[in-house]
């Protein structure tokens, strides 16, 4: 009987440390050897060749990165492709009128010919991938500073690169990890035709808003559909009526089999950055520095738009997609701070710290190399501090502030050309006015005076007031002298006079441009004013930037060497990951207990029609009053989302979410409030990965949308119902 129960008590460890091991970690696909017995025994039905293979098509062909900031996945032998809401919503912007507001109706195409293209628009799809650590690191003495070492990676890089894409259509890059301890040469297949097929209308693929972002439980259907296509001949092509629907070397069939908790799941996508191996001295900036500046700013931002935005429904449709992308990091930063101090995370650093000192004492060789370097990292950070401050003032609000400033910044290279007129190449010259003539196009469609203008004086107005003066940007002097510290008289001398407050001004100039012109233009002049204050202070602070550099890449080094049992995963890059967990329920705080699935009936239940952010559609109330669900109910009721244990973060927008057999289950969307510090420290009992039901994306097509021909061409299976 006790040995039963000892056997029982060892295999509940067991369960428990694999279940710890299989929830964090973002792990490269030519590696998953390592993970794959603890894979096969979750769920895993595939072998690592199923998932990555350069020689037959494999899971990670069905992947791709969406237009540089999220992940997609191919659902159909057409090209047909799936990614959130929120990734396709600037284009879904784009394409709106007053007239016709896809923000607020939803768009269908309902044939190939109504599908819309999306000019600069680009999906990346990983080729293959390949270790060249020794093909680097031997040729890094060191010898060599920071900046002489890079330029070494540089340089080794470029001449990989090259033997890659000798000969073929593809694009390759270099990316370090573990803090350029290791190095990977990736290549890419990018496609440049990529058209919106349809997207729900944001009350449901943004259903909840603000409020709920972030947040579990979820019930919003973010999703939007896009194809690929390819020219005739199966490659990239530029957009044109001639190209065809691109062929995938594999594409996900879709699982209307459901999903319960404790089932085996993963992720695979384009992770963007995350910092797990920060150090306790980056954890305290975060805390007391970057986190709230960008917040605060953030605030005054979401502030000025919301005003203009709430008063005219055209302006609300012109500065959506831009007031998403704020308010979406700014609920972001608040939570991370909250949750770096609840779940103490500084204490847990500095006690791993004190570990690794431990570890370097303990022997005169790594004494010498490691012993010192948490002291030069902690340097590197007190001398950096109010380097950082300026940095992201710079970032936050003057180049994502008033648009007419970000818009100045892309004639920098035509200002550089026309300094110099004797040595004007006149063809680049016409290229560089062309493109500049189509951006200011682009840019002019979402602009309002009042609202930039309004940006532009309060935003300004922060930096001279929160960053030290001694730290200001020489157009501050102007300020004070000519216009008396008034920074609405500035803003207004600067709006009115400026070309970049005026598309026909812009357009003007660019048939004839002229350097003196962008000297007198006080636009112009912040911008350089602000961006040459910054890499004043750049060189300044060289030297700590290049010993934090070091510092990081040292530490890392003994990091892994100290660890060298346990299977240790790289920080996001943006390159292509696979992480994997379990269904799960969770319980965040003592007497609430949350379930691992949401329902239709919570988005009724959630009505408010007095918020944008709580309207349902007449035509889903219908559809819930009379239970018209078709196959994709489970129990007699629409499943919206789920969560499950997958380590994601922002980047992994639009990933894909399968089952054991590599079928699409869900789309990954969202991390939960209770662990938004999971950036720097995954919290294994709280994370959780938030999934809108792949059931519920087909409903909404089919049922709600009357789209069902685009359920047909992609391959269902599982039992519904």
């Amino acid at each position: 009987m006790y040995r039963t129960i000892i056997l029982k008590v060892l295999a509940f460890i067991l369960i428990l440390n694999f279940q710890v091991r299989a929830d964090e970690g973002m792990w490269l696909l030519t590696l998953l050897n390592r993970n794959y017995d603890d894979m096969k025994k979750a769920g895993l039905k595939l072998t690592p060749e199923d998932i990555y293979s350069i020689n037959h098509s494999s899971l990670k062909d069905a992947v791709c990165q969406f237009g540089g900031g999220c992940t997609a996945e191919m659902v159909s032998s057409e090209g047909l492709l799936l990614t959130n809401h929120h990734c396709g919503y600037g284009r879904i912007q784009a394409h709106s009128t007053d007239e016709h507001n896809y923000l607020i109706d939803g768009f269908w195409a309902m044939s190939r010919e109504e599908e819309l293209p999306n000019e600069g628009l680009t999906v990346r799809f990983l080729v293959r991938m390949e270790n060249i650590t020794d093909r680097i690191l031997p040729g890094l003495s060191d010898t060599l500073s920071e900046k002489e070492r890079q330029a070494e990676v540089t340089r080794l890089g470029e001449e990989i690169v090259k033997e890659a894409t000798e000969g073929n259509h593809y694009d390759a890059w270099i990316r370090n990890f573990f803090q350029g301890n290791e190095y990977f040469l990736l290549v890419y297949e990018i496609f440049k035709d990529v058209r919106f097929v349809g997207a729900p209308p944001s009350s449901i693929g943004k259903f909840g808003g603000d409020t709920d972002n972030w947040m579990w439980p979820r019930h919003t259907g973010d999703f939007s559909m896009f194809r690929v296509y390819s020219g005739p001949d199966g490659k990239p092509a530029e957009y044109s009526p001639d190209n065809i629907p691109y062929k995938p070397k594999h594409y996900f069939p879709v699982s209307i089999g459901g999903v319960d908790n404790g089932d085996f799941s993963m992720v695979i996508g384009f992770p963007g950055r995350t910092n797990r191996y920060l150090t306790s001295f980056g954890v305290k900036q975060a805390i007391e520095i970057n986190n709230p500046t960008v917040v605060k700013i953030r605030d005054k931002k979401l502030d000025i738009m919301d005003k203009y935005m709430n008063a005219d429904k055209s302006i609300k449709r012109m500065y959506a997609s831009k007031r998403a992308g704020t308010s979406n990091y700014w609920k972001y930063f608040i939570g991370q701070t909250k949750s770096l101090k609840r779940l103490k995370v500084y204490k847990k650093k500095v006690e791993l710290e004190a570990e690794f000192q431990k570890w370097a004492d303990a022997s005169p060789e790594r004494k010498e190399k490691y012993g010192d370097v948490l002291n030069r990292i902690s340097d590197a950070y007190s001398n950096l501090t109010q380097y950082k401050l300026i940095r992201t003032y710079m970032n936050e609000a003057v180049f994502r502030g008033c648009g007419c400033i970000s818009l100045a910044s892309r004639f920098i290279r035509l200002y550089k050309m026309l300094e110099n007129k004797e040595s004007v190449d006149n063809e680049k010259l016409v290229e560089l006015t062309t493109e500049l003539k189509d951006y200011t196009n682009y840019f002019f469609r979402n602009f309002h005076f009042p609202l930039e203008k309004d940006m532009l004086e309060n935003l300004l107005l922060m930096y001279y007031n929160d960053v030290e003066k001694s730290c200001h940007p020489t157009i501050f002097k102007e300020v004070e002298k000519k216009y008396k510290g008034d920074f609405s008289r500035f803003a207004d001398a600067a709006m009115y006079k400026s070309i970049f407050s005026d598309k026909e001004k812009v357009m003007k100039f660019l048939e004839n441009p002229d350097s003196k012109i962008l000297d007198k233009d006080l636009i112009f002049r912040i911008m350089y004013s602000v961006r040459g204050s910054y890499s004043k202070y750049s060189m300044i602070n060289q030297k700590y930037n290049e010993q934090l550099d070091a510092g990081n890449r040292i530490f890392m080094d003994g990091l892994l060497k100290m660890q060298k049992d346990k299977f240790i995963y790289p920080d996001a890059n943006s390159t292509l990951r696979l992480t994997y967990g379990n269904v799960k329920d969770y319980v965040p705080r003592d007497a609430v207990d949350f379930n691992y699935y949401t329902t239709l009936k919570g988005v009724i239940e959630k009505e408010d029609d007095s918020s944008d952010e709580f309207i349902v559609p007449e035509k889903l109330k219908e559809l819930y009053k009379n239970k018209d669900y078709g196959r994709y109910a489970k129990d007699g009721e629409i499943r919206t989302a789920f969560i499950s244990t997958n380590d994601i973060t922002g980047g992994n927008s639009g990933s894909p979410v399968l089952n054991g057999n590599g079928e699409l289950i869900g789309i990954a969307f969202d991390g939960n409030w209770e662990a938004m510090s999971g950036d720097i420290i995954f919290e294994h009992e709280l994370q959780r990965c938030i999934s809108v039901d792949i059931r519920y994306v087909l409903f909404i097509i089919d049922k709600y949308a009357g789209a069902k021909y685009l359920v047909d061409e992609m391959d269902v299976v599982g039992a519904g119902g």
